[in-house]
């Protein structure tokens, strides 16, 4: 079984260096740094050097792949999601890219593909549970908490981004859909904030993002949708400051001789400030609450950096998510064609077990309470 991994970033490598336990992998990527860092810990990883932005190589790129991963930036991933759909191959996405991937529903059917899309910590676990739930009893709210932050504070932002800034930063810019009394909302990111105490991370701060995705469309029937970011509190303030002086801007603003845009400047400044440094330890912490007619659920997860196989929280809750469903599909438990959040894929008790088994052989632990 071949397997290609698009894409080498932090989650991108943990993704490739799980899979190549049980399958021949494949990682392409234009950072050469990246790809040297992945063979260091796995030489029997493959590595190729390519612009992924080149949809039309596609086809004879991935011709020889059994299945391909896509692990890229947000703002590419919906033009490479569907050129992999194009060349007739099966898919596991965690992109999290602004587009509807429902609307490649009948592009993937056409080419008789199965694909898994936003199936990573959240969205992906926040769904997967939400689906299992909904099969088993009448929901009236779901509720997702969830951050990924660095153990040691460091001023001013007290944060560290575990991918991107630029996908960051989309999620504090980006309106966020809530539903509420069974309506559809559009709220701006980083409103009704909310302080929150978890037992391992102490106090930490909530607000709106835009992340309940393919849920407004496939869920529609739960009457109360939301999902917040967590952060230290504090580093909102600073974040909406920043929003308010401009520097998230998309139009180009001429400095000398030279036109740039102040998001790219801010983006290519915070790239360093909010760079986690090697073998930096950080923690993921998650907690998703629903309500029923007759009990609430919650499910929560607390993460942190895996000092022996030196991989981060996220890149671990993000990754082995996104390499349990690869597992779902080259095992044939999901077989279905078309396009799939994963919401879909854990109404199916045999796929959800599955996931929580996967991930608790990689030590991270699910803990389930009912009240």
């Amino acid at each position: 079984m071949t397997i290609a991994v698009l894409g080498a970033g932090m989650v991108g490598r943990a993704i490739a260096l799980d899979l190549a336990r049980d399958y021949s992998v494949t990682c392409f990527d234009l950072n050469p740094v990246r790809l040297q860092e992945l063979r260091k810990k796995n030489t029997a990883v493959q590595t190729v050097i390519v612009n992924l932005s080149q949809y039309e190589q596609y086809p004879n790129w991935f011709a020889r792949f059994d299945l391909v991963v896509t692990a890229v930036p947000g703002y590419i991933g919906y033009k490479t999601l569907e050129a992999v759909i194009r060349a007739g191959k099966n898919v596991v996405d965690i992109s999290f890219f602004n587009e509807e991937a429902l609307q490649l529903d009948a592009l993937a059917k056409e080419k008789k593909v199965t694909v898994i899309t936003d199936c990573g910590v959240a969205p992906g676990m926040s769904n997967l549970i939400l689906g299992r739930c909904n099969a088993e009893m009448k929901i009236n709210s779901f509720e997702c908490y969830v951050g990924g932050l660095p153990k040691k504070k460091k001023p001013p932002f007290q944060y560290k981004a575990p991918f991107s800034p630029v996908d960051v930063i989309q999620e504090y810019i980006r309106p966020a859909r809530l539903v509420e009394k069974g309506k559809l909302v559009t709220k701006p990111a980083l409103s009704e904030r909310e302080l929150l105490f978890f037992d391992k991370a102490g106090e930490l701060e909530a607000f709106n993002t835009d992340g309940l995705r393919s849920l407004v469309h496939t869920m529609a029937h739960i009457p109360e949708m939301k999902e917040k970011t967590l952060r230290y509190p504090g580093h909102i303030d600073l974040i909406i400051a920043l929003q308010q002086a401009g520097f998230f801007d998309t139009t180009p603003i001429r400095f000398n001789q030279t036109e740039i845009s102040p998001l790219d400047f801010t983006s290519r400044l915070l790239l360093n400030e909010w760079k986690l440094e090697p073998e930096e330890e950080e923690f993921t912490v998650m907690k998703v609450i629903i309500t029923g007619e007759k009990k609430t659920i919650t499910w929560e997860l607390y993460d942190q950096y895996d000092p022996v196989s030196k991989t981060s929280s996220m890149a671990r809750t993000t990754g082995y998510t996104c390499t349990a469903a690869v597992h779902l599909i080259t095992e044939k438990l999901f077989t279905q064609k078309g396009v799939f959040p994963p919401e879909l894929i854990g109404d199916k008790k045999e796929c959800f077990d599955f996931v929580l088994n996967y991930l608790r052989q990689r030590k991270v632990n699910w803990v389930k309470k009912e009240s």
